[in-house]
């Protein structure tokens, strides 16, 4: 599976209310909050980011796994195998239809649940 343009779309609100599940200090989630915040340049012109994590910055892979971390759980709960890196994922079943309807359901899942578009010229079921 993977994300389409998934570090500019990553939703503010649901990252932060992850994120709060595992820190308590609010002055550190004020501080992440205006990271998130803190907007991009294009073409020398200032603009404020609404969603997504700034591309490049230090606390984005962070952010990316807290984010996704709730598909893991559900991956592992369901006693899937899986490798993520990032965006990416490769989940390891035994046949071809139970390789569609992992997709199909983790799909559901992303896009429903973590506001994400699952990227389907890239994502596919296939074998070793």
């Amino acid at each position: 599976l993977d994300m389409k343009s998934y570090f500019d779309t990553v939703n503010h609100d649901k990252l932060m209310y992850f994120v709060e599940k595992q820190i308590d200090d609010k002055r550190v989630l004020h501080l992440i909050r205006q990271y998130l915040l803190s907007g991009i340049m294009v073409e020398g012109i200032f603009e404020k980011s609404e969603e997504g994590t700034p591309q490049g910055g230090n606390l984005s892979p962070l952010l990316s796994n807290i984010y996704l971390n709730e598909l893991d759980q559900l991956l592992e709960k369901r006693g899937h195998r899986f490798v993520r890196y990032a965006d990416d994922c490769n989940i390891y079943v035994k046949s071809r239809r139970a390789g569609y309807r992992v997709m199909n359901n983790m799909t559901k899942f992303l896009e429903g649940n973590l506001s994400l578009i699952v990227n389907r010229e890239k994502s596919a079921v296939g074998s070793p």
